[in-house]
């Protein structure tokens, strides 16, 4: 709760306010940001804040918690727009809306210009000339949307490079995927057509290019050219197959984005579906988030925050409400656009059934996503109840070593929140105190650094391991006097069920288990799958971030040349020396005096080379 001290604090601030757009900040006891808005008249917006005039749910809690607030003065309102989404996005305000997805999407690109045209997926619109399609939210669905592309229309795939020096025509070509424009089997004009064909098709004008292709089909049966009409005839065929799968989601929308919202208690759930050329590609949804927010403040949030580096904006964004701010987003909107872009909120017709089925996508993505957090907490209080732990695991964290006989020794650290990864938590550490091999000293050393570090400390210690690796964690506890649970997943054999697959002629069948502190025997949780299964993904994601790290590392070494550890060496230097000399081998045989040879290297320097690497 606010002291005297702050609230007098708080309206000296207010009393100074000035009447200009710009951005206030506002912190709590601690200096940590916790909220940030806008407004056109800084001075009458925070004041609503302490006069009641604000009546969003989220205003009494803002205001028990706030000790500070800053404010910035901009020159518009647009500006203040700007910079507002620029703040939330590097403080990442506790009560702000924030977009759990910072992902670009997929867009089909082709390029006209070129001679012989490719047909790509790309992320990023970096070809002026290139016509773009999408965006495709989902990965799978534009590679899907490629492959049809290309069996209709069989445009090169190889890039640029192996088009030209290509000596034969590839494997595409062998099985009627492409043309082999690389070897001359296709002329210019004829690919040309094959190049309109599939932008067409792309840009949703599929009934004049059915029309058209079934008039090729039958100009070529006319000049008895039976094989190309054969090929287009398949080409027809796939076509009517294809708007046979499609549907038409509103005569009267062609190129919008639909935003959908479901708010319940402090949590909200987004949905954006994407049509384009009158056919609804897909969509893209969000993690619900935890916010207390009101739908029209989070709709002004999720356009600021998407739309900040979208590359395909489209004609008219459906929203199922109106906003205060609502002007100036669709003029920033239509700046970053170059065009002209609508805000809508329809209340009828085919645009309001189009954001109605977007708000049901947002509800039933908020209800999937609590169902599985409601059976991962299940999960926990399983384990919880199983291994006997003293608190409910919702943070776990696992460790593991990988090496090779000791060398370029890692150990990985990962951790989940409420049996989902936390990936800004994850750690990884270079093994400092052996060379030779020893998984013990390696996990003792890895523990000993984490838990004297300042990171919270987990409910629950998961090491990769047995009994052994369990006593080391156990023994790094009680030195630094932490109490914390700690267990021990091995995968191993039942001894007896293992005899007894053997004496019928099976393999021996592992079977994870766990060791407990105290314990004598480990403990079996195939009775309990879904706890067990939480166990497994933690241990397997430790492994897998261990061995990708030992990857990189012993990569790096191995690519790394001798010269690389010889002062006034560099990257420059190291090139021409080996330019210079063919190879690492000629460097070696160089004297003095012929290194000297090489531009940069002075008499100093071409001896401390021959002694390093004659060393």
């Amino acid at each position: 709760m606010q002291s005297m001290q702050e609230t007098d604090k708080l309206k000296t601030k207010l009393a100074s306010a000035p009447r200009s757009p710009g951005v206030y900040i506002m912190k709590d006891a601690q200096g940590k940001v916790i909220y940030i808005g806008k407004a056109n008249d800084l001075k009458n917006r925070v004041a609503q804040y302490f006069t009641g005039r604000d009546t969003r749910p989220m205003a009494p809690f803002l205001m028990a918690r706030v000790a500070d607030i800053e404010l910035i003065t901009t020159s518009t309102e647009k500006e203040a727009l700007i910079l507002e989404n620029n703040l939330i996005k590097k403080h990442r305000p506790r009560y702000n809306v924030i977009l759990r997805d910072d992902k670009t999407y997929y867009h089909l690109s082709i390029d006209p210009s070129e001679p012989f045209a490719r047909l790509e997926l790309v992320r990023k619109r970096g070809n002026r000339r290139a016509l773009y399609f999408g965006p495709y939210p989902s990965g799978t669905a534009a590679k899907e949307t490629l492959r049809f592309v290309q069996k209709v229309f069989p445009l090169r795939s190889c890039r640029s490079r192996e088009f030209q020096l290509r000596s034969r025509p590839c494997l595409e070509y062998q099985i009627g995927r492409c043309l082999a424009p690389c070897k001359g089997l296709i002329d210019e004009a004829a690919y040309g057509r094959l190049v309109d064909g599939a932008v067409s098709f792309l840009q949703g004008r599929r009934r004049e290019l059915l029309t058209d292709l079934k008039k090729q089909m039958e100009a070529a049966a006319e000049e008895l050219n039976f094989e190309q009409a054969a090929r287009l005839r398949d080409r027809v065929d796939a076509l009517k197959h294809a708007l046979e799968k499609q549907h038409v989601d509103g005569s009267d929308v062609q190129n919008a984005d639909v935003l959908g919202i479901f708010a319940s208690d402090d949590a909200y759930s987004l949905c954006l579906l994407f049509v384009r050329g009158g056919k609804l590609l897909g969509r893209k949804s969000f993690l619900p988030g935890k916010s207390k927010a009101d739908i029209p403040e989070i709709a002004s949030a999720t356009l600021t925050q998407f739309y900040d580096t979208a590359s395909d904006l489209p004609d008219e964004i459906l929203l199922p409400c109106r906003f205060s701010d609502e002007s100036v987003v669709a003029e920033w909107l239509s700046e970053k656009k170059g065009g002209k872009l609508t805000l809508h909120s329809p209340v009828r017709g085919g645009k309001k059934a189009l954001v109605d089925l977007a708000c049901a996508n947002a509800r039933e993505q908020y209800q999937s996503t609590r169902e599985k957090e409601d059976q991962a907490l299940a999960a926990l209080a399983v384990l919880q109840e199983k291994l006997s732990l003293a608190a409910l695991p919702r943070r776990m964290e696992c460790y593991d070593i990988s090496n090779i006989g000791g060398k370029d020794a890692v150990g990985s650290q990962v951790t989940f929140q409420d049996g989902k990864p936390c990936k800004s938590a994850y750690r990884r550490y270079r093994i400092r105190s052996a060379e030779a091999p020893d998984d013990y000293g390696m996990m003792r050393e890895v523990l000993t650094r984490r838990l004297k570090g300042s990171d919270p400390l987990p409910d629950l210690i998961v090491v990769d391991g047995g009994k052994g690796q369990l006593n080391v964690a156990l023994a790094v506890l009680k030195d630094l006097q932490i109490r914390c649970d700690a267990v021990g997943l091995a995968k191993e054999e039942r001894s007896f069920a293992a005899a007894k697959r053997r004496l019928s002629g099976k393999p021996a069948k592992s079977e994870d288990r766990v060791y407990l502190p105290n314990r004598k025997d480990a403990l079996y949780l195939s009775a309990c799958p879904a706890a067990l299964a939480v166990l497994q993904r933690l241990r397997d994601e430790a492994h897998r971030f261990a061995v990708g790290y030992h990857h990189q590392v012993k990569r790096k070494k191995d690519f790394t040349s001798v010269l690389d550890s010889i002062a006034d060496i560099g990257p420059a230097r190291r090139s021409l020396l080996l330019k210079h000399f063919g190879s690492l081998t000629g460097v070696r045989k160089a004297s003095v005096d012929d290194l000297q040879k090489v531009p940069g290297i002075g008499p100093d320097l071409a001896q401390k080379i021959v002694s390093a690497l004659s060393a």
